[in-house]
């Protein structure tokens, strides 16, 4: 009896050790609360724990894709949402990662991140120069919505620093400072809809204005390369607005560390299109999330190998 008994605690130990080795624990860097990449990140944490023997994914509040790409730089086992402007200069170390690149490699092509220029009713602003000389905001720090605000501003022949008096504030505390009267206009480029934004457009006693830069994506593109396209927020997808906004328009993409191991990143993008019903039912930009949208042009940094090897499975050839 005793020899059994000894056995059986040997068995169990055993097959939780085995457990324990076979464990993952996965970051997901999302952005601030009132945005798109929070939710969506939840939601993926969860499909992820639920689907992927092992894994146990957790979502973080960040400050946006410049703080996601320096975590996924650390090396340590981070998934991040990112544009794929900011992430171009994290793979090459430019701008805010100027001699600090970034191993980044691409997981997915996401869906597109939409520029918001927006104001209320009574403000003075109407167009883009009307930024002149206003309090605006600019994005939280360590986002890339303060990356392309800053390469939109210059566009349109403004300076940063001297045109405007610039805060640096997240969308949910934009909406919040723009209700206040604390700041005239604030940038944001996000999903649709925008929680924060939804917000502010069905707050009574506030009329919303999306100011239109369209225009500005010819010279964005001249000088950053082909990352901008000339898009539109079409009048339905918040209550106010005047007509449909002619925006910039970019793509958000999951990317990792080219150190992850390949079959985590094969798992990790399996989940995504084989369970985007859950990612959906937490946001319905998850529809976006398409097979058709995987390929090279599509996004400035090499797939991931394990990503690669999913592709190749489903036909497509991404490298």
């Amino acid at each position: 009896m005793k020899s059994t008994r000894t056995l059986l605690l040997g068995l169990i130990a055993s097959l939780g050790l085995a457990v324990a080795a076979h464990a993952q624990n996965i970051s997901i860097a999302t952005g601030g609360t009132g945005g798109v990449y929070y939710p969506m990140g939840g939601g993926l944490a969860a499909a992820l724990s639920k689907y992927v023997p092992g894994m146990q994914a957790t979502a973080e509040v960040t400050g946006g894709s410049v703080d996601n790409l320096k975590l996924v730089g650390t090396g340590k086992p981070y998934v991040a949402f990112s544009m794929s402007d900011a992430a171009l200069d994290a793979y090459e170390g430019e701008d805010k990662f100027k001699g600090n690149k970034v191993p980044v490699r691409t997981l997915a092509v996401l869906y597109p991140n939409r520029m918001h220029v927006v104001s209320v009713e009574g403000k003075g602003v109407n167009k883009f120069t009307d930024l002149k000389g206003k309090r605006v905001s600019t994005g939280s720090p360590g986002s890339a919505t303060e990356v392309m605000a800053f390469r939109l501003i210059e566009a349109a022949g403004l300076d940063k620093d001297k045109d405007m008096k610039r805060e640096r504030l997240g969308v949910a505390e934009s909406v919040n400072a723009l209700k206040d009267g604390k700041i005239d206009a604030f940038f944001w480029v996000g999903g649709l809809p925008t929680a924060a934004v939804t917000d502010l457009a069905n707050t009574p006693g506030n009329t919303i204005k999306m100011v239109d830069h369209s225009e500005l994506v010819p010279a964005m593109n001249k000088k950053y390369g082909n990352l901008y396209v000339q898009d539109t927020i079409t009048k339905d997808v918040y209550k106010g607005m005047a007509g449909d906004n002619k925006q910039a328009t970019v793509m958000n993409i999951l990317v990792a560390h080219e150190k992850m191991d390949d079959q985590t990143a094969y798992n990790i993008v399996k989940t995504i299109f084989e369970k985007t019903p859950d990612l959906v039912a937490v946001h319905k930009e998850a529809a976006n999330f398409k097979l058709a949208n995987q390929k090279k042009e599509a996004t400035p940094i090499p797939f991931h190998p394990g990503a690669v090897k999913y592709y190749a499975e489903k036909g497509i050839k991404v490298n």
